[in-house]
């Protein structure tokens, strides 16, 4: 193309593109907000093939089939993605909720999740931000210490919720319905973009889910549909 337009411009060939993608600097298109912040965490799987869906399918070679996990969080009130990691298939999601918050450079007023979120370090996380921990415990939780301090507090306070008005209500009173929010992130995510990764490191498939997240981020702010019950 290049050369019929008669440009004399070097055009860097694939290998060149590919080595460039592991240090390409990516920012997350956000939409500036004055309030703290209500984040929304969770995790999805994306799919990484080594030698093709049907060389594994006709071969069995199930054991060359790889995972990757992306952990992001979600703005509960933009809809926005302000925080993205990607891990391998074996990294628990409560492991990477602190590198998410230090992400995030605006005050967080709460933070939500799943039971994968349930754990002493995602409470204390959230508690150095000087935010509320909403993450939903395991329903066979107990809270032992009769005065419990930092983290421990936290989540028995919670479980005293979920005592005195049920599960159910608690999660509509605390917000942990919104979760919803990031299921339908993921949704929109793999709609757009598919299930699957195209990069073959670690480093590139990084940059590859910042640049979706990014073009993501940038559809959200154009506009999002408005749900309106009839009837």
């Amino acid at each position: 193309m290049m050369e019929l337009m008669k440009f004399t411009v070097p055009i860097p060939d694939y290998s060149t593109v590919s080595r460039r993608q592991r240090v390409l600097s990516v920012r997350l298109a956000l939409t500036p907000q004055g309030d703290p912040r209500h984040i929304v965490i969770d995790a999805t799987g994306l799919r990484v093939y080594g030698a093709g869906e049907w060389q594994i399918w006709k071969h069995h070679m199930y054991h060359r089939r790889t995972w990757r996990k992306l952990h992001w969080g979600i703005d509960e009130a933009t809809k926005e993605i302000v925080a993205v990691e990607l891990t391998t298939s074996r990294v628990h999601d409560s492991q990477q909720l602190p590198s998410l918050l230090d992400q995030i450079r605006d005050p967080i007023d709460q933070v939500s999740g799943d039971g994968a979120s349930d754990a002493r370090t995602c409470y204390e996380a959230v508690l150095r931000r000087q935010a509320t921990p909403t993450f939903v415990p395991r329903r066979t939780a107990q809270s032992r210490d009769k005065d419990p301090t930092g983290w421990r507090a936290a989540r028995n306070h919670i479980l005293q919720q979920i005592k005195e008005q049920g599960r159910y209500a608690w999660r509509v009173m605390s917000g942990c319905t919104r979760q919803s929010i990031a299921e339908n992130t993921m949704f929109r995510f793999k709609t757009l973009f598919g299930g699957r990764l195209r990069g073959r490191g670690l480093d590139t498939q990084r940059t590859e889910v910042l640049v979706k997240c990014s073009l993501l981020n940038r559809m959200t702010q154009l506009g999002m549909p408005e749900a309106v019950r009839v009837g």
